[in-house]
């Protein structure tokens, strides 16, 4: 056989070769076509998802009138691409999507220069994304960076090509895309920041609007006017390079000054620091983001009484001098329910949005008293007839180690024995401290507790006094124990949240406890009573209360507050200084006024109801000067006074002449017989 004929030294056709080739290229082709013409009819066939429209988050009150939107909720106001201003279309172009109205929703060659770079970064971040892109991320999607959510958005973004005409996708953008405060669209913006209609804009306030999108809390010139020009200037360049305006008018609008109209103030919005409070518990509770808050369209229904509201800030409004910085918080709560009925955070929201009513930072004074003899009353060791002397004492606490010496306001004493209604009438410190030494401190701290309070306090002396900073929303707390017959439901401010088809997220369910006993509840009230009666410390506003109230005032050098409460609500009032500044005597006697006010218009459609008298409670007649039972021969100081029972006297007072039952001063504790015995 030849060496031509040889298997090995035959030599192919170049023309077989290339015929294959040609086969590879044809069948990818036809591959290729395929599955453009399969994946064009499953885009024209496959309908879009619903659109996911922001909507209003509104917050009611308890009779399912609106309070307000949450801060950042949806503003939008839809408007015809005709009613919007050319120069802001074309500022929008030439910023977010400059082949707009040459791509089919994809701009190719955009996407492979962000693929690009993003390979090499190994990253996510290269944005590309066409105007339709972002329409359809908007409708349809959220804003995660992953890949799947951008073929998702490639995807959608094409099927709106299909659907609609290049303006009208324009259109649905531009009252779309969100321009920051809880403005969609550029109607909404356009008055939100200029104050006029989006078709009356000129260049410099289109620029500057079309720049906001990209970073609307960062771009805000509310919020950062000098970021906002710069990003003004960004957009200016990028029409100078698409032709749409020239260099000189480019320089020109860049050095206009834009004037931007204020944000809307809250004055005339009702509870402004309780909708804040909403929020964060709002938050809480579904464990969710700001943007499900701010436009997933939630309906809050919360447990204030507007009403209420209304009187609450009117009494405030009425004590403040109306050009100062003394301050004032208020919240009430109804102690059969525990909701929040009105707060108060502070005197103007617009200038300070902090809400005093959760300060941990101011000291209630006598007004923690209350707390004190609860627990004396609790553990049996105080009783209405103990008698303390009113005269300025020397306490040695901690083995010995330490001194308190207490004393009472402007150095006023009785030097003489009183008893706990006369203490807490005139407010007598030096009582209050022999008191928490015969009870233990460290038993006033668990009361507390039990009662709600939660701030830092120590087990010394001075707590009787309420030199322990707790906020005005934990006093309230407490004192609604008092008031709910000694059962106290963990405070509530939302009732429910509901989605926007009305599918319950969330509903209350406070816990309610018995705290201390409903005798004891009432004795205290009892006593707490007698601050209104002539010498009492609120005597000055009882003309202004025509029901049963109890309560107690506390002042410090830097802070005057009112807690009390009638069987309907339980409300504490607070007035100071932000930075603790030494209050007047005039400013101190504000706090007392603010809770009559308030308390009798809150009120006004309320039947005065007395407090109810439980079991377990005795009401008998004493001899006030001697705490014993009054009888027909000792009836100039007789007294009703009420006992848990069981703790009632049972020796009666003498006549005139006959020898009395010895007296020993403040009991027969071991504490005391050692006082007697180091005095002695």
């Amino acid at each position: 056989m030849s060496r031509e004929m040889t298997g090995t030294d035959v030599k192919r056709s170049p023309s077989g070769r290339g015929s294959r080739w040609l086969w590879l290229l044809a069948t990818a082709f036809s591959l290729f076509v395929l599955a453009a013409a399969s994946l064009a009819a499953f885009i024209q066939f496959v309908p879009l998802p619903v659109a996911s429209i922001p909507q209003s988050t509104t917050i009611l009150d308890s009779e399912g009138r609106v309070l307000a939107a949450l801060q950042g909720g949806v503003n939008r106001r839809t408007v015809a691409l005709r009613q919007i201003s050319p120069w802001l279309i074309k500022a929008t172009i030439a910023a977010e999507d400059r082949r707009f109205y040459e791509h089919s929703g994809l701009d190719v060659r955009g996407l492979m220069r962000a693929a690009w770079v993003d390979v090499r970064h190994l990253s996510k971040e290269q944005g590309a994304s066409t105007l339709t892109q972002q329409l359809a991320r908007n409708l349809y999607l959220s804003h995660e960076r992953t890949w799947s959510r951008k073929l998702k958005e490639a995807w959608y973004a094409a099927k709106l090509e299909q659907r609609f005409s290049k303006d009208e996708i324009l259109e649905m953008y531009l009252n779309q895309i969100y321009y920051g405060h809880g403005a969609y669209g550029a109607e909404a913006a356009s008055l939100l920041y200029f104050g006029k209609h989006a078709g009356e804009l000129n260049l410099a306030e289109s620029a500057m609007l079309a720049g906001i999108p990209k970073g609307p809390r960062y771009y805000s010139p509310h919020l950062h006017y000098g970021q906002a020009k710069a990003r003004q200037a960004t957009v200016l360049q990028a029409m100078q390079e698409t032709r749409s305006i020239g260099a000189a008018l480019a320089a020109k609008t860049k050095r206009e000054e834009v004037f931007i109209q204020p944000l809307p103030k809250s004055k005339g919005q009702l509870a402004p620091y309780f909708v804040d409070y909403v929020r964060k518990l709002a938050s809480q509770y579904l464990g969710t983001d700001e943007k499900l808050l701010s436009e997933g369209g939630l309906q809050i229904t919360t447990t204030l009484d507007s009403r209420m509201q209304k009187a609450a800030e009117d009494a405030i409004a009425k004590q403040l001098p109306e050009n100062g910085e003394l301050q004032a918080a208020l919240v009430s709560i109804d102690p059969s329910t525990g909701y929040i009925k009105a707060m108060v955070g502070g005197r103007d929201y617009d200038k300070n949005q902090f809400n005093r009513v959760f300060a941990k930072t101011r000291q209630p004074g006598s007004s923690f008293k209350p707390i004190l003899y609860a627990t004396a009353l609790d553990e049996r060791t105080v009783t209405a007839t103990t008698r303390f002397r009113s005269e300025p004492t020397l306490f040695y606490y901690d083995d010995y180690r330490k001194i308190y010496r207490p004393s009472n306001y402007n150095d006023r004493y009785f030097n003489g024995e009183i008893g706990l209604r006369q203490a807490i009438r005139s407010s007598d410190n030096i009582y209050a401290v022999n008191t928490i030494m015969q009870v233990g401190p460290e038993e006033v701290i668990r009361m507390a507790r039990r009662l709600g309070v939660t701030s830092r306090l120590d087990a010394v002396p001075s707590l009787a006094l309420g030199t322990f900073p707790v906020s005005p929303f934990e006093m309230a707390s407490a004192y609604s124990a008092f008031a709910g017959g000694g059962s106290r439901t963990e405070p509530v401010a939302i009732l429910r949240i509901a989605d926007r088809n009305g599918r319950v997220l969330f509903s209350a369910k406070p816990r309610k406890e018995q705290v201390v006993s409903p005798a004891l509840a009432y004795v205290l009230t009892d006593l707490m009573r007698s601050v209104f009666d002539t010498g009492g410390t609120a005597h000055r506003i009882s003309h202004l209360l025509t029901r049963p109230v109890a309560g107690k005032s506390g002042t410090t050098p830097s802070d005057a507050w009112f807690v009390g409460y009638t069987p309907e609500l339980a409300t504490s009032v607070w007035v100071g200084y932000d930075r603790g500044r030494t209050i007047t005597q005039s400013e101190a006697h504000r706090a007392a006024p603010i809770f009559a006010d308030f308390t009798e218009r809150a009120l006004a459609n309320v039947v005065p109801h007395p407090f109810p008298e439980p079991e377990g409670v005795v009401r008998t007649y004493i001899d006030s000067a001697t705490g014993l039972l009054a009888t027909a021969d000792c009836p100039k100081h007789r007294v009703l006074e009420s006992f848990l029972a069981g703790t009632e006297p049972t020796e009666s007072c003498a006549p005139a002449g006959e020898s009395q039952p010895e007296k020993t001063e403040g009991g027969s504790s071991w504490w005391n017989k050692l006082r007697r015995w180091w005095k002695s």
